[in-house]
């Protein structure tokens, strides 16, 4: 299934996109998609409804993000082998583990706040997990039965926060709206192979990030039972796996930073797209769920 969540910030509405890929009201099913509704035994009732029998959504609503009240938004870095060798880094011996706030958190087609004095941000195209049922202290062979579903995850990041005024990555990584998801939940029936699929980034049209999950050098179930070892995964809760190469920061002869104005146009092979312009601090008050 492809379960999303529409409407206005703060008054989002779950739906699901039916097979000819018509958005359809599950008002009436569930209050809304959100942790408890991530089990599989929740999602596995959620797909015994046909599809036609739920009311079909007028025009193009926005898209928030898929998941009500996510918990934690973990991320991934360096995680494949060309983003490594072209950010000139050692290949990582285990997972690099870091945390986006979740206020970065917005829906997959909402506008990039670049902040306040920023002059180095620059995108990350990556698959998001999403994780359906409480993991702790898991093993690999176990893992991937704690996932609910796949995403697209723009990891947005300032680069000279990140790497230049000290300390961890995290400041440059959880600047509200630097965390667009969506447009989709695409559930785990749907992705059956999500180590094998194509990823893709333009920004004003022109191609910069183009690669495929086969390159990351952990994998999707590594990912899960390794972070579970160290902080308990809760239902809700999203990892962006990290990103191929082609990023802004290394472009050659020279880095290529967002303006504002700029759009960037993403998508993951059977997730769907995204679509984000740029502008400037400040941001637009209210909530981006």
């Amino acid at each position: 299934m492809k379960l999303v969540r529409f409407g206005n910030p703060g008054a989002e509405k779950p739906g699901l996109v039916d097979d000819q890929g018509r958005l359809r009201d599950l008002s009436s099913v569930i209050a809304d998609l959100a942790p408890a509704t991530l089990s599989r035994s929740a999602l596995q009732r959620i797909a015994a409804i046909a599809p036609s029998t739920l009311p079909l959504v007028a025009g193009e609503p926005r898209f928030g993000v898929p998941i009500a009240g996510v918990g934690k938004f973990i991320a991934i870095g360096l995680n494949y082998v060309d983003h490594a060798g072209e950010a000139n880094l050692p290949l990582p011996s285990e997972p690099i583990v870091f945390q986006k706030a979740i206020t970065s958190l917005s829906g997959p087609n909402d506008d990039v706040v670049l902040p306040k004095g920023s002059k180095k941000s620059d995108w990350e195209v990556e698959l998001g997990i999403v994780i359906g049922t409480r993991a702790s202290y898991v093993e690999r062979a176990d893992a991937l039965a704690h996932v609910a579903g796949y995403c697209i995850v723009n990891d947005v990041s300032e680069r000279e926060y990140q790497m230049e005024r000290g300390g961890t990555w995290d400041k440059g990584k959880g600047c509200d709206t630097f965390g667009p998801v969506g447009p989709w939940l695409v559930t785990t029936d749907e992705v059956t192979a999500p180590l094998a699929l194509d990823l893709w980034l333009d920004v004003n049209g022109q191609r910069m990030q183009a690669g495929n999950t086969r390159t990351m050098i952990f994998d999707c179930a590594e990912i899960v039972s390794y972070v579970s070892h160290f902080i308990t995964l809760m239902p809700g809760d999203i990892i962006a796996t990290g990103t191929p190469p082609g990023v802004g920061m290394g472009k050659k002869p020279a880095a290529i930073y967002l303006k504002p104005g700029d759009v960037m146009t993403l998508g993951i092979e059977g997730l769907g797209t995204q679509r984000q312009r740029t502008r400037e601090w400040p941001p637009a008050a209210g909530p981006r769920s």
